[in-house]
């Protein structure tokens, strides 16, 4: 066992309980994730900048980079899955003291993190291309992919270890920190990316170049943090542990970011074989919208993490009132916010699309409808997001998994695998706001009893109070 210290290491520390404890829950929620909100937008839109140069390659490249996508995603998953899993109980042990205990997961994190990821590019060397095969890579995508592949995954340990620390941060309250983290690398790489693609001649090379950069430069900035022992939060050689039970609960509390990335990965697989049957313009057209919404979802994903932080300090402080209020406020924001962007993304459709300069007309037909029907949905995500991450934080481990298999397990995988074959293409297009639609369903109802649960937790409280004066 981790022996716990009574009190904070830092006048940091102190400030930081205070402030996630005692401040007015909406603007706190806000104030930690618009941070994270722009950081999550400046990732995605580097990655959705790097899609828009590419597509000056043509519509081989464009399909390459929906490959790309869901390599990528299985390394965030990496470093997510343990950030999480660390974050979770982290900010539940600085919400109840427990100093130690917390720093000992966040060095330990930050170890597994690293050496998982170098494992995971070692083995995606050796079997590349039956790997990007898998992903959706037809044999005029192949190359593309091919040769950004192999340069990405040398920044592989970088970019995981990027996620885990910016997830560290969140959990501390200090999300403006991974902003600025991730945010530099982002800002970065879209002004770099085109100079390596056509300046230097490079080709998508230089985008994946210009991508393992930048991952680089933000793993620098968000270690420093550490290294230079600011915040509550302590990560040191010293801390990592030998216990396996650390490690172990590390999985266990990041199983639903792992499930819910790793279905990502395979459900992106699977679309890109599926939309391949239509060609690389069906290749193509998919992983346009995809970005699109990655973008889109961005600033939901943003504002959760802002949540989450919050929600854990204050269930470690069993302060049950400022838990129902973190959990309604993100939800109402949430959804006003995903109105809006659904609004404007259902719209303006065909200029969205037409952004990506993509002079094939099945793209553009195949593009629009699909970004429409996903818009159609974007009032019910909040729902589905800010559910998943609230039983991963509080640790209901078996739930959050659940829901995070949901979307693209449960629903959407058969979807994709089935309604091809029954109405066609737009079977492809429309299997993702059809899973959006049943995994409401699902998470709504386990939301629903949560929030019960949490209420009779306040009446409990407010009894006992009364019992004792």
């Amino acid at each position: 066992m981790v022996k716990e210290v009574p009190a904070p290491t830092t006048n940091d520390a102190n400030r930081t309980y205070r402030k996630m404890t005692e401040e007015a829950v909406a603007p706190l929620v806000l104030k930690l994730g618009v941070p994270t909100m722009l950081s999550m937008l400046v990732t995605a839109l580097y990655m959705t900048a790097s899609t828009y140069y590419v597509s000056y390659l043509g519509t081989s490249a464009v399909g390459a980079m929906g490959v790309i996508f869901a390599l990528q995603t299985i390394i965030q998953a990496i470093g997510i899955m343990i950030g999480q899993g660390c974050a979770a109980q982290t900010s539940r042990l600085l919400g109840a003291k427990a100093y130690v205990h917390a720093n000992t997961l966040a060095s330990s994190g930050l170890f597994l993190s690293l050496l998982f990821s170098s494992l995971f590019a070692l083995t995606a060397w050796a079997v590349l291309e039956w790997l990007l095969s898998w992903m959706g890579a037809t044999a005029t995508i192949l190359p593309y992919a091919s040769t950004y592949a192999q340069i990405i995954l040398l920044a592989c340990p970088f970019m995981a270890a990027s996620y885990t620390l910016n997830n560290l941060l969140r959990s501390e309250g200090l999300a403006i920190v991974g902003m600025m983290g991730l945010g530099a690398g982002g800002v970065l790489n879209i002004g770099v990316a085109p100079i390596f693609i056509f300046v230097f001649d490079w080709g998508i090379a230089g985008a994946a170049w210009a991508n393992a950069l930048c991952q680089i430069i933000s793993f620098t900035i968000l270690l420093s943090h550490y290294l230079r022992g600011k915040g509550s939060l302590q990560i040191h050689c010293s801390f990592i542990s030998k216990e396996a039970t650390i490690y172990f609960s590390i999985f266990k509390n990041g199983l639903p970011s792992l499930t819910r990335n790793s279905l990502g990965a395979v459900a992106a697989s699977v679309l890109n074989l599926m939309a391949g049957r239509y060609g690389d313009a069906g290749v193509a057209a998919m992983s346009i919208v995809g970005q699109v919404m990655i973008m889109t979802n961005a600033f939901l994903i943003g504002l959760g993490q802002g949540f989450q932080p919050v929600l854990g300090y204050n269930w470690g402080a069993k302060l049950f009132d400022r838990v129902k209020t973190a959990l309604d406020v993100t939800i109402a924001m949430g959804t006003v916010l995903m109105v809006a962007l659904g609004l404007l993304g259902f719209i303006f459709a065909q200029e969205v699309v037409g952004f990506f300069e993509v002079n094939d007309p099945d793209v553009m037909n195949v593009g629009v409808l699909a970004l429409r029907l996903q818009c159609s949905v974007a009032i019910i995500v909040p729902v589905n997001v800010i559910g998943n991450m609230a039983f991963q934080v509080i640790g209901r481990t078996a739930v959050g998994t659940l829901l995070a298999a949901t979307r693209q397990g449960l629903f959407f995988l058969p979807l994709i695998l089935i309604l091809p074959g029954q109405i066609g293409l737009l079977g492809v297009q429309s299997a993702q706001p059809i899973a959006e639609v049943l995994s409401f369903f699902v998470c709504g109802y386990f939301l629903w009893h949560f929030r019960t649960e949490v209420q009779n937790r306040i009446k409990t409280q407010k009894g006992g109070e009364l019992n004792s004066k």
